[in-house]
């Protein structure tokens, strides 16, 4: 039986494990702390921080690892490209690649400034004057899961909520850039030998008091129609070309202003919300199958199950205040919800995340 090694534990990553098992693999899982769900599912785990390569490589060769993964990290992604790079294991991108996404000023610089969907921006170690037109959007420039981000509309936004958006950021950066006003989109795409097979839209319902957190994916999308979704296909294309993205899933959050998209984020990655199992039901394909059997086999054969018509889905999550006890019990689930999942067992503390509002559970149903 092969064995694969998933970085990371949290709910996202059981999805992971529980795929390969039902592929037929040896599953091991890695993470500082045996404090997500995917550490008792997986077939072994080993306490490792994700971000401890030497250590890493030594349970992989120790234990004769097939491949090295992450679903839904950019902090993951890049160490396990490196690691398959360093090793000879299989990879869609390489690790420069990965390392740009993760690093949103050196994804925008990599775009360049006459990329259609990029946006204007400005890196600062330290506070000082803003030379874009506000408002802006301010957030670290190396961080994931909504960390740290701010809406500034006036320089003294800026003085007040610099230094809480860079300690979020591992190399002490702050981004800031044009704030796109108009709906937001997810987008996940298929990559194959530098063609995009596959691409879904989904609308992004945000907490109106939180800045960037997502309450609810709906798919498919109202807001982009045919015209926006062909201005979408372009975008998502030429960017994954400038950038290497080749082969594999890419996760984009776009909004349209104006009717026009613009790329927020890009990464070589399935997104960190499940929406593989929702966007299965709607389109018929199952992205994260999809990814480790290309992956792991060369095999593509799901790509010829999507839908000619989207079925109407939406994935809505429940949230809560971090460092407070969860209780189930608060939460209402819809009757005509297909799945529901909670992160946490009643009594748990909400680990902070984002340090506003924590995702703690989800349902599925369809539109």
């Amino acid at each position: 039986m092969e064995k694969v090694l998933i970085l990371g534990v949290a709910a996202v990553q059981l999805d992971a494990i529980v795929m390969l098992k039902k592929l037929g693999y040896e599953v091991h899982a890695c993470a500082m702390a045996k404090d997500g769900p995917g550490a008792d599912a997986a077939d072994c785990f080993h306490l490792i921080n994700i971000v401890d390569e030497a250590a890493l490589e030594e349970c992989v060769v120790k234990n004769k690892i097939r491949a090295v993964y992450s679903v839904g990290s950019d902090i993951a992604v890049p160490i396990a490209c490196r690691l398959s790079e360093k090793l000879n294991l299989p990879a869609f991108v390489s690790s420069k690649t990965a390392y740009i996404c993760n690093h949103k000023n050196k994804m925008r610089q990599a775009l360049g400034i006459n990329c259609s969907g990029n946006i204007p921006f400005q890196v600062m170690e330290r506070c000082g004057p803003v030379k874009i037109e506000f408002p802006c959007i301010m957030k670290p420039s190396d961080s994931q899961g909504q960390r740290g981000i701010f809406l500034v509309r006036s320089q003294a936004d800026v003085d007040r909520y610099f230094d809480a958006a860079l300690q979020y950021s591992r190399e002490r950066r702050v981004i800031i850039e044009h704030y796109v006003e108009g709906p937001e989109l997810s987008v996940n795409g298929y990559m194959v030998d530098g063609n995009l097979r596959y691409m879904a839209i989904s609308d992004r319902d945000t907490w109106p008091a939180y800045t960037g957190l997502i309450r609810r994916h709906i798919v498919p999308s109202v807001n982009a129609g045919e015209r926006q979704a062909a201005l979408i296909y372009d975008v998502f294309f030429n960017a994954c070309r400038l950038l290497g993205i080749n082969n594999g899933p890419a996760y984009f959050q776009i909004k349209l202003e104006n009717g026009v998209p613009f790329i927020i984020e890009m990464t070589p990655r399935l997104d960190g919300c499940h929406m593989w199992s929702v966007l299965e039901k709607s389109t018929g394909v199952n992205l994260l199958r999809l990814t480790f059997l290309h992956l792991l086999r060369g095999d593509i054969q799901e790509l010829d199950h999507v839908f000619s018509n989207q079925i109407p889905y939406e994935l809505t999550f429940l949230c809560q205040k971090p460092n407070t006890a969860f209780d189930g019990g608060a939460f209402e689930i819809p009757g005509d919800s297909e799945y529901s999942f909670y992160y946490y067992q009643n009594g748990d503390r909400i680990r902070p995340v984002n340090g506003r509002f924590e995702k703690v559970g989800y349902y599925t149903r369809r539109s």
